[in-house]
């Protein structure tokens, strides 16, 4: 980027900007924005990106190159391509080209289609959104221009529920004091109307001809990507005027309830913010696939070493042999060496042997995955009625990992409560309300309680608020002081908006749900908030307006924890108003209110032992001389350009202090139907699951309670709370003591020392007896996750059955997912529902999104989603399972059925003179995988099931084997090619056997090139379909028909390529004419057939059936047991529900955002009894399993080099 060097004349002076040399691009990068109003030429000199937006990646010419180059950056298809043009050589071909060309151009067509057609969407999308009209302040002329030829520095108007065109500083608008309204949907997935408001020199430029006139400069931060910060400054008129995110509208947001307002670009097409968010997601890969890439080269490395035993062999028999038959058998006029003809027939068996890695393979992943995933999409079991929602699999990449998952990493606001707030009690003066007693004065259960309190007293008040307990409104209509005081503090203290829209219809308008239920509360109770003004707030106390003068909000952030504001009444009187967490406000009270502060505690630890939400409040008088010398000093801090929240933050603290305690609130989060049974069903799965969560401790342990996460029963809950690296690892030190002291009767003997300088440390922590618990907070989290306490953190960690991680930011979830993805090895899956689990999300190996009330942003990130956190358990239980056992199958088989195919011309190599003569006709070959055998496998991969999805939900343990990789592993895959080879070598062998000695009816010799092809083909043909009707677990009427059918298809092609018409249309095509008529007229070949399917087959029955009685696995029992009890008709047992006695220390957490508070002062305003669980959790059909982790466990290796701690693989 070019940068002028000279500077403006008027900017010579005092009030200047500062000067252009202070700031000096670096290798073109743009160090900070610079745009003047109105002034295009200025502008262009900068060479800032136009407006016009592209997020497609093709055009009509540079489609097919583009597209072709991505398509061979896969090492498969370049591998293909590779082939075909050896195939285009003479002297090494040994088929036809059209055997390779036709898969290889299929896939590639396919593959362009869905390509082409996403771009075309995608250029669709970007020339509507680039054609939209924007009205442009041209020459003093407002002109209707395209959104692509937009600049910056351009004023612009826009008008009510228009599009915001590109970052644009508001000037003025239609509303009072510069104010307009803005949703932001498509920026944060919040649908709740924001405010913003131009600062008050440019408010008044509302006419067109002082807008073009308008002069400013601004100098701001650089292009970046957060949505919710701005930094700059306006020099206009000799002065300067700070800029802040609140004065700004982004691209994306849509003007609301504002009739017009006029904005000057800043940042247009790509440097938006909208447009620098919008990065590309990680790519995703399975470990399956992992796998496969690692397979499919040594399967390279098999074939090159085959290739070169029969090129060897070709050398040495043309040497030796060869050399006799020149007369008539002459080499080739290049080939001048049995050296030389060796090297050709290497490339000539390299083309032939290509087939045990075919490109229909990978073709047939992909329809799978895609089957897979409209399974998810159509499952109505996953569907909720209630908002009209399905689940939704929105990538087809990662299904069968879902079968694998290990660790859960879940937000608990949202994801496992509902994030729908009720005003559930408060306390007051010392009394607690909303507790209902019966007559005998004992405490009225839910469904015991008489009717609500009846608010009809109040025609303002909310139909949809319920409360229970009559003596509070009593209190209220009696005029008790403290209630009062109580009720109008929740009135007045918020960032709530409010909408009238008929008379008495108030709309609340609030940016977090608590603070909407606490203002509810208030409206009903008769303490309605009815408007505001940037310096006033209008409450109807008891049916009187009142309208209180606003002086000063001091807003709320994560590090104070509470917002305060500053209000004179119509008697001049000042007065703070504070709420916020307790364990912030209750070290800022009055030592006077010591008493209140103990029955307020107490009833906070009672609130927080039922999983309430808390928040204490207080007030605080204040007289004029000391509020204007206050005042003062907070607009100094607040125009100061340095460490400004810092100077603000420590001047709000100073007026904070010595309050008087009013009382505390109690808001209920209920818990997701489903929550509890979900847990308890996973954890039975062998899965961990850990909350990340940013609410407090209190809050979130008892929700862990709530959700049987944590139980009375547990040996401990670890508390981390550190402030320091040294408290932190001495906690973290103390918990894993504990855990070792309580299992050394199970350490033989070595003591707590030797184990932790074992190599086997987290083997050893893992095998505990009794179970843990740990709870950390953000502050701890933030010394755990550095890089010398991490593995001790993870150590610590892992032995414990649940872990809640409070208070964190969206980076510290990323990081310790990431922790986990780094030395644990385990398939990790993150869920949650809003924008602060995004990086969670895109970290973890499968993200989950849950529509719920915070917008749709883990949504947009996701990879499944959908609307409640009890159907992930179907998704990984049930779909996940299915599509890991599907996938492994398909696998296993698909690359049996390939060498079994492809190792035949091996051996038949011996028998040619290593001539790279093929056994099989060369149509065969073609068709072999794409017709023969590609739909009977595919139906397996798409339909197969061991057990029935219920079974899959009522024995949970049915999931280990995805977690271990069992069914398809480098074992499984040596034994699957194994099987193949062996099967090669019968359907060779025997039929070279009997062909030896065998004659034709007519006593002919049946031995002849042509017959012996069709037989070895027939027999490989009918032994694949047995040996997949072996496989196939469960049958469909479409598993018959592709099985059954692709033999009839066989048959049908075999006899219709021997034909006599073909023939003699294409004689040099179809060369073996009547052949199929001729060899399976023959009761001989027939018998051959047979006697290699039995003999092929045989082994893996008779293997299959001892195996079944002997060592049968976890479904095998499972299913024998489905067929006992239909013939029992026996009723399944379920599992008692398991309740919690006790109580915890909860709190509220104030899901709060930072920058309400200048904006409105400014004007800117758990169902286990229907598991059927049995015993098979502890049976012995399952320890093999459980063996198997133990091993696993021991034999892992080092996570770090140098590492003596090494965590399981």
């Amino acid at each position: 980027m070019t940068v002028p060097k000279e500077m403006p004349e008027k900017w010579a002076r005092a009030g200047a900007p500062p000067s252009w040399s202070r700031k000096k691009p670096s290798w073109g990068t743009e160090e900070e924005r610079r745009a003047r109003a109105n002034d295009r030429e200025y502008n262009e000199r900068f060479q800032y990106a136009s407006n016009c937006i592209k997020t497609s990646k093709y055009n009509i010419l540079t489609f097919l190159p583009v597209n072709l180059f991505e398509q061979f950056q896969e090492v498969a298809n370049t591998y293909f391509l590779f082939l075909l043009i050896l195939q285009l050589i003479p002297q090494i071909s040994s088929l036809s080209w059209f055997t390779t060309i036709v898969p290889l151009v299929l896939v590639l067509t396919i593959t362009a289609v869905k390509d082409a057609t996403d771009d075309y969407f995608r250029h669709k999308s970007d020339n509507q959104v680039n054609n939209r009209q924007s009205q442009v302040l041209i020459n003093g002329i407002l002109q209707q221009e395209q959104w692509m030829n937009v600049c910056v520095g351009d004023i612009i108007k826009l008008e009510n529920n228009q599009f915001v065109a590109a970052d644009l500083l508001l000037l003025s608008s239609s509303e009072p004091h510069g104010l307009c309204y803005i949703e932001t949907a498509e920026l944060d997935g919040e649908t709740n109307m924001k405010v913003r408001q131009a600062i008050p020199v440019t408010s008044e430029l509302g006419d067109i001809s002082k807008l073009a006139k308008f002069d400013g400069e601004v100098i701001c931060e650089p292009p970046n990507n957060k949505l919710d910060k701005f930094s700059g400054t306006l020099y206009w008129k000799e002065n300067k005027f700070p800029l802040s995110n609140q004065n700004m509208l982004l691209r994306g947001c849509v003007l609301r309830n504002t009739e017009w307002c006029f904005g000057l670009v800043i940042f247009a097409g790509p440097d938006t913010k909208l447009m620098q968010n919008s990065g590309r997601t990680k790519f995703k890969r399975t470990s399956i696939d992992r796998l496969m890439n690692t397979l499919v080269l040594w399967i390279f490395g098999f074939l090159v070493c085959m290739g070169v035993i029969l090129a060897i062999g070709n050398a040495i028999w043309e040497h030796e042999v060869g050399t006799r038959f020149q007369v008539y058998l002459p080499w080739d006029e290049a080939v001048d060496s049995a050296f030389f003809s060796g090297f050709l027939s290497f490339w000539s068996y390299i083309i032939i042997l290509n087939t045990v890695v075919p490109i229909s393979l990978y073709v047939s992943v992909e329809v799978i995955r895609l089957g897979h995933s409209y399974f998810i999409n159509w499952d109505k079991k996953m569907f909720c009625v209630k908002k009209r929602t399905p689940a939704e699999a929105r990538t087809t990449t990662l299904n069968e990992e879902l079968g694998q998952v290990e660790y859960i990493f879940s937000d608990k606001t949202g994801t496992l409560t509902q994030n729908i707030m009720v005003f559930n009690k408060c306390s007051i003066n010392g009394r607690s309300y909303g507790d209902v007693f019966d007559v005998l004065g004992h405490k009225a259960e839910l469904g015991e309680r008489p009717e609500p309190v009846n608010f009809s007293f109040n025609p303002l008040a909310d139909k949809k608020f319920l409360f229970w307990d009559p003596t509070l409104l009593e209190a209220v209509k009696m005029g008790d002081p403290h209630t009062h005081e109580f009720f109008r503090l929740l009135s007045l203290c918020h960032t709530v908006m409010s909408e009238e829209k008929n008379e008495g219809e108030l709309y609340y308008k609030a940016q977090s749900p608590d603070e909407g239920a606490l203002v509810t509360a208030a409206r009903n109770f008769g303490f309605v908030f009815r408007s505001r003004t940037p310096k006033t707030i209008t409450v109807h106390e008891m049916g009187t307006a009142i309208t209180y003068q606003l002086l000063a909000i001091l807003d709320f952030n994560n590090i104070r924890k509470r917002m305060s504001v500053i209000v004179r009444n119509p008697e001049g009187k000042i007065r703070l108003y504070c709420k916020g967490a307790d364990t912030i406000l209750l070290d800022r009270l009055h030592h006077s209110t010591q008493e209140l502060l103990n029955t307020t505690t107490d009833h906070l630890n009672e609130y927080a032992g039922e999983g309430l939400r808390t928040l204490v409040l207080a007030y605080k008088d204040l007289d004029e001389e000391y509020y204007e010398e206050w005042a003062e000093r907070r607009l100094q801090a607040s125009l100061a350009q340095d460490s400004r929240e810092d100077r603000l933050a420590s001047v709000y603290e100073e007026v904070e202090s010595d309050m008087m305690l009013l009382g505390a609130t109690a808001i209920e989060d209920k818990l997701q139907q489903g929550v509890p049974e979900t847990i308890a069903l996973l954890t039975l799965a062998n899965i961990k699951i850990w909350v990340l969560t940013g609410d407090k401790q209190e809050t979130a342990v008892n929700i862990g309670y709530s959700c049987k996460m944590l139980t009375d029963d547990m040996t401990e809950v670890f508390i981390v709370t550190g402030h320091t690296v040294l408290e932190v690892r001495e906690e973290l030190r103390k918990a894993r003591e504990k855990m070792m002291d309580s299992s050394r009767t199970v350490g033989n003997g070595f003591t707590y020392q030797e184990k932790l300088s074992s190599s086997k440390l987290t083997s050893v922590l893992e095998a505990v007896a009794g179970e843990y618990a740990l709870v950390i907070n953000g502050h701890s989290l933030a010394h755990a996750l550095e890089a010398d306490m991490e593995l001790e953190f993870l150590e610590t960690a892992c032995a414990c059955k649940a872990v809640i991680c409070c208070r964190v930011t969206p980076l510290q979830k990323a990081q310790v997912v990431e922790l986990v993805k780094k030395y644990k090895k385990a398939v990790t899956l993150a869920i949650g529902d809003g924008a602060n689990d995004v990086s969670m999300i895109k970290t973890a190996h499968i993200g989950v999104g849950i529509s719920g009330q915070e917008g749709i942003q883990a949504v947009l990130a996701s990879d499944y989603a959908f609307s409640q956190f009890k159907f992930l358990q179907r998704l990984l239980l049930v779909h996940g399972r299915w599509s890991y056992l599907r996938m492994c199958k398909f696998l296993c088989y698909f690359f049996y059925k390939n060498f079994a195919f492809t190792m035949v011309h091996f051996w038949f190599g011996f028998f040619c003179g290593f001539s790279a003569q093929t056994v099989y006709d060369q149509y065969f070959i073609t068709l072999y995988n794409i017709v023969y055998t590609s739909l009977p496998v595919l139906a397996m991969g798409v339909f197969d099931q061991d057990v029935p999805e219920q079974r899959s939900m009522e024995y949970p343990k049915l999931y280990e084997p995805g977690q271990l990789n069992l069914l398809f592993n480098k074992r499984e895959f040596f034994i699957c090619i194994a099987q193949g080879i062996y099967t090669s070598v019968l359907m060779f062998f025997i039929p070279y056997g009997v062909f030896a000695e065998a004659t034709r009816d007519d006593g002919t010799q049946l031995a002849d090139y042509q017959s012996f092809a069709v037989t070895v083909a027939t027999s490989l043909v009918i032994v694949v379909s047995v040996q997949i009707g072996l496989d196939t677990g469960y049958w469909t009427a479409i598993n018959h028909f592709f099985i059954w059918g692709s033999l009839a298809v066989y048959f049908a092609i075999l006899f219709a390529m021997h034909s006599n018409g073909l023939f003699d249309m294409f004689p040099n095509q179809f060369r073996f004419v009547g052949n199929a008529q001729n060899t399976l007229a023959q009761p001989t070949v027939w018998l051959t057939i047979v006697l290699t399917t039995v003999v092929c087959i045989m082994p893996v029955v008779a293997f299959r059936f001892l195996r079944l009685n002997l060592k049968p696995d976890l479904s095998d029992t499972v299913r024998y047991t489905q067929l006992v009890r239909k013939k029992q008709k026996a009723q399944h047992r379920c599992m008692r529900r398991v309740g919690r006695t006790g109580s915890r220390r909860s709190g509220y957490a104030f899901s709060h955002q930072e920058g309400f508070g200048e904006l409105i002062m400014s004007g800117k305003n758990m169902r286990l009894s229907s598991l059927a669980l049995s015993g098979f959790t502890t049976r012995s059909s399952s320890s093999w399993i459980e063996s198997l982790r133990r091993k696993k466990s021991d034999s892992a290796s080092s996570p770090s080099g140098g590492a003596e701690k090494p965590l399981k693989g």
